[in-house]
């Protein structure tokens, strides 16, 4: 997949909105609805982030989820379509283990581990998670994981 650049545009960003959740705050008169959206964007190339954003309407919640994301974006290091070595990563009760796999294989993996592997553009991967499935926890083990990791070179 090749983008052109122009001058002044940046490239194409993969987006995956990866939960949106409906939250009420209790008051005197009734609740109060907010929505909270989890955002992953990623280049395909190696780059990724991930973002959350809270607002009174779903479409200014996604918006700023998406802004997060890009701006808090990082290089993972890859070895062709997959990762260089195998990495457990923990954040809270969320474990999550990633074992790269060999071209064909395709990415084994569900819910938000998926979405991040392929915005990402991890082809081929192993993926288990232990303990929590909570979307938030598990993105952000993911995240600790990409960053342990040692590039091949």
């Amino acid at each position: 997949m090749v983008f052109e650049e122009e001058k002044g545009a940046t490239p194409q960003l993969i987006d995956k909105i990866v939960e949106i959740r409906r939250v009420a705050k209790v008051v005197k008169g009734g609740r109060r609805f907010k929505f909270s959206a989890l955002a992953i964007v990623g280049d395909g190339e190696g780059m990724v982030g991930y973002g959350l954003g809270k607002a009174h309407e779903v479409p200014d919640a996604i918006r700023k989820a998406i802004e997060k994301a890009r701006k808090n974006m990082f290089k993972v290091p890859l070895k062709g379509s997959t990762i260089p070595h195998e990495v457990i990563a923990e954040f809270g009760a969320a474990k999550v283990i990633l074992k790269p796999a060999s071209r064909g294989t395709g990415i084994k993996a569900g819910g938000a581990v998926r979405a991040i592997m392929e915005a990402v553009g991890v082809k081929d991967i192993l993926t288990k998670c232990i303990g929590s499935r909570n979307p938030h926890n598990v993105i952000k083990a993911v995240m600790n994981g990409f960053k342990e990791m040692k590039s091949v070179s």
